[in-house]
């Protein structure tokens, strides 16, 4: 397992003063990030071999998200691990060690130079630990928007929005979602973000996102001008309680 404090910096935080959404998936990207800086298997190495790891499938179960100041843990370990995928679990815990955010999540090894999903290479097991998956529900293995939904207001992929691997930050999927909500009023305290990630939206893409409601939440499909759908996610809220 890797591990790695911090502190909630007021610019992490919502209007409520709490860790914002697309800040806590950010800090658990961060946590596997760092984890492969410091085995030797990050960026650079990467580069070298034109291969890059790309998430296919998050859950994030969210029991509160920390406040302003407040100093918290963020942990991450890979539990399974195939040729052709491997699954790695993330937490974020208060300073007495109580777990605030829990999640699950799917990867694939991308081939660079050649455009399409490759077999994970050996030395990529240097990441098995040999700890348990987190107790939670199973990943999402299908994400279906009942009808079309409600279009809201598309957006333009800028430079801003994009990561080392020159395609949309996953983090930045989950903000146009909760933006999508935020536009249609429907904001609230989120319990669960689940999100399958269809295709990479580069620079210039144009994203439409349509909010379909579920029981319990909401269900937003990110598309291009023709309904391409790049990806899904899935918010359930907590009843009764806003942010």
């Amino acid at each position: 397992m890797y591990t790695f404090e911090s502190r909630v910096r007021y610019s992490e935080c919502d209007e409520t003063g709490r860790l914002s959404l697309v800040s806590m998936v950010n800090y658990l990207q961060d946590a596997s990030t760092f984890q492969s800086e410091e085995l030797d298997r990050g960026l650079e190495s990467l580069s070298r071999h034109t291969i890059a790891w790309i998430l296919a499938a998050w859950r994030i179960e969210v029991e509160r998200l920390p406040l302003l100041g407040e100093r918290i843990r963020v942990s991450t370990w890979c539990y399974d691990m195939s040729r052709s995928r491997a699954l790695r679990c993330f937490a974020i815990a208060d300073e007495s060690g109580c777990e605030l955010v829990r999640a699950d999540s799917k990867w694939f090894v991308y081939d660079v130079a050649a455009g399409r999903v490759t077999h994970v290479p050996d030395d990529q097991r240097i990441y098995l630990s040999s700890e348990p998956r987190a107790q939670m529900a199973p990943l999402e293995r299908h994400l279906r928007p009942e009808g079309e939904g409600t279009a809201t207001t598309a957006s333009v992929v800028r430079a801003h929005n994009l990561d080392t691997n020159r395609h949309m930050n996953n983090a930045q999927y989950v903000l146009l979602a909760s933006d999508a909500l935020e536009e249609l009023g429907h904001a609230g305290a989120v319990s669960c973000v689940s999100v399958l990630y269809r295709r990479m939206a580069l620079l210039g893409d144009v994203i439409v996102p349509h909010v379909s409601e579920r029981p319990g939440g909401w269900d937003v499909s990110l598309t291009d001008d023709a309904g391409e759908v790049y990806a899904l996610v899935r918010f359930e809220m907590k009843q009764g309680e806003t942010r």
